[in-house]
């Protein structure tokens, strides 16, 4: 399967962000109003959809004052297999209008998500991975009967299982968890304090409402400035708040209409993130190929120059062929750096450096600036 390692690879069109990010919210049922839009036209899908918790009766603390639990009434199916059926509606809806490229988030609870996932792979879809979102402060086991429930799952898939170029990523990750793989297990708290939407009479707004912190890390792993990215289970909207400060463009489905009015206003007041602050991360391994003659043909580094190692330990003499001589061995600069080293390789564009009047300068960084007026080029 081949996939893309980052939000944009360097040979594909540069990301534009002179239009803002537009953000509608759909109020009606997410399969029929699913229904209406093109097929595949969607890059994401995120989904927080009802857990069919089947709480009976109220839960109360230890003092015996009300828990504010999930018993809304869409929260409410007749059967598991009325569920099951739910379920596949949706999944369907979305799958449909998923790009083949597009990938799809499901977040759930032991009460359904083993069951969201069964359907998943009986549609077709193929699972990425599963993450466990452990919360710093869950909400206590009262009646002391089971384990607190500290964490929650999401399942991360790609709409079959001959996807190919889904978003991953990978290297905008590593370098911001100091450049260690992102882990599978992610570690946020709850949604609280000024995040949490609250009405007149100072009660939440929506039971179930996540932290953006957790939709951050979504879109940020897989998704693009400039994607569609699309929730059947708006809600409060965080899923739309957080797309639009990351510069997506959102969809939001929502059959309760406080629900969308509270989500709109949110929205409404996001201001997106500085365009610079969301350019594509490029990897060397996927920036344009820079030759050391070309260098030279650019005038940066003229033949006959020295180029020396940090310490000036070691020095080599620049040939006008893009060659470079230390003694009597003649080479590329990595086949020289190692010579010099006595290493079986190295990286020469950041072991050699050349001498200018301002003191030593890294060739990788001339290398940059080549990279750099190719690409406004």
């Amino acid at each position: 399967m081949v996939l893309s390692r980052r939000g944009a690879s360097a040979r594909a069109p540069r990301t534009q962000f002179e239009v803002e990010p537009e953000s509608t919210i759909i109020v009606g049922d997410c399969v029929a109003e699913m229904s209406k839009l093109q097929a595949k036209s969607v890059d994401l899908v995120f989904a927080d959809p009802p857990y069919n918790l089947q709480l009976k009766g109220a839960l109360k603390r230890p003092d015996e004052s009300q828990v504010d639990a999930v018993d809304d009434d869409w929260d409410k199916f007749s059967s598991f297999a009325a569920y099951d059926d739910f379920t596949r509606a949706w999944l369907l809806a979305a799958r449909r209008i998923m790009k083949p490229s597009a990938t799809i988030w499901v977040i759930g609870s032991y009460h359904n998500i083993f069951r969201v996932g069964a359907i998943m792979q009986d549609l077709g879809f193929w699972l990425l991975n599963d993450i466990v979102w452990r919360k710093t402060n869950p909400m206590p086991n009262f009646r002391g009967r089971r384990f607190t429930n500290a964490h929650e799952t999401m399942i991360w898939a790609a709409r079959d299982e001959n996807a190919k170029g889904y978003t991953f990523n990978y290297e905008t990750l590593k370098a911001s968890n100091e450049d260690v793989q992102a882990r599978s297990d992610w570690l946020i708290p709850l949604c609280t304090g000024d995040e949490r939407l609250k009405g007149d009479d100072g009660k939440k707004v929506h039971p179930t409402q996540k932290p953006e912190g957790l939709l951050a890390r979504v879109l940020l792993s897989s998704s693009k400035p400039g994607d569609l990215v699309i929730d059947p289970f708006n809600g409060t909207g965080t899923t739309g708040a957080v797309a639009k400060r990351l510069r997506r463009n959102y969809i939001g489905f929502e059959r309760e209409r406080v629900y969308a009015d509270a989500a709109r206003a949110r929205i409404d007041a996001i201001e997106p993130l500085p365009e610079d602050t969301l350019k594509p991360f490029v990897t060397a391994r996927e920036a344009p190929r820079v030759a050391f003659s070309e260098l030279i043909e650019r005038g940066m580094i003229s033949p006959g120059a020295r180029l020396v190692d940090s310490k000036k330990r070691h020095g080599a003499l620049v040939r006008a062929d893009g060659a470079i001589m230390l003694g009597d061995k003649v080479g590329s600069i990595h086949r020289i750096g190692a010579v010099a080293q006595g290493s079986e390789a190295c990286n020469g564009w950041t072991f050699w450096h050349v001498e200018t009047s301002q003191g030593l300068r890294l060739i990788d960084d001339l290398r940059a600036e080549v990279r750099s007026a190719m690409a406004a080029g």
